[in-house]
């Protein structure tokens, strides 16, 4: 069974992994700005500095919520934190639509931490673009979370959906997988669970959590 360290290594890999690119680019950024005197390339160096700084304080931000202590230290996060997180995400990617669907004014923060999850392997399945429809509802003592992602081509690791449903062995675990990894042990904590559905051109995501 993978240990809470690994767990935590492998979750920090995947944060250093993508952050690695927009910050190349803060610092390719630099390097360029540094040696340029054209006033419209400098110009451009510095769109560059403001757009890579922007993706990677909205990842930080993000990864914050979805694997840390974010959101204070209360059981429940204001669904305007998650919104504006995935928002941000979809936003620096500029070629998917989102269309959220969460009419409570709080989540449970387990469940935020799921539903973020679950976003971000959305948007990593849309490569050339598409539609993520993100939908969360309290009722009946549980939070039920639906995330949809559709576009020309879906790109969904098998590898990601065996550890959505537990048959990832955990020698075969990675900083890809590391997330889906730990929001299953999440759900399986509040006595809930995952699942998921892969058609041609569609990712269909759902989680159950049962209220503490």
């Amino acid at each position: 069974m993978t240990s809470s360290t690994d767990l935590a290594a492998l979750l920090c890999s995947r944060l250093c992994h993508d952050l690695l690119s927009p910050v190349g680019a803060l610092s390719n950024g630099l390097e360029l700005l540094r040696d340029e005197r054209d006033a419209e390339m400098r110009h451009r160096c510095m769109e560059l500095l403001e757009q890579s700084a922007k993706i990677s304080a909205d990842k930080l931000k993000f990864f914050r919520l979805a694997y840390g202590a974010a959101g204070g230290f209360g059981d429940t996060v204001p669904v305007e934190e998650p919104r504006e997180l995935v928002r941000a995400l979809v936003g620096d990617n500029g070629r998917i639509a989102l269309s959220w669907s969460v009419n409570d004014e709080v989540l449970p923060k387990a469940a935020v931490k799921v539903l973020l999850n679950l976003a971000a392997i959305g948007i990593d399945a849309l490569p050339r673009g598409g539609e993520l429809d993100v939908g969360a509802e309290r009722r009946e003592g549980a939070t039920e979370i639906a995330v949809r992602a559709a576009g020309d081509k879906v790109a969904f690791d098998v590898a990601i959906g065996r550890a959505l449903e537990g048959t990832l062995p955990d020698d075969e675990l990675s900083g890809r997988t590391a997330p889906a990894h730990m929001i299953r042990l999440i759900a399986e904590e509040h006595g809930g669970g995952l699942q998921y559905a892969l058609a041609e051109g569609t990712l269909v995501m759902g989680a159950v959590l049962p209220d503490a």
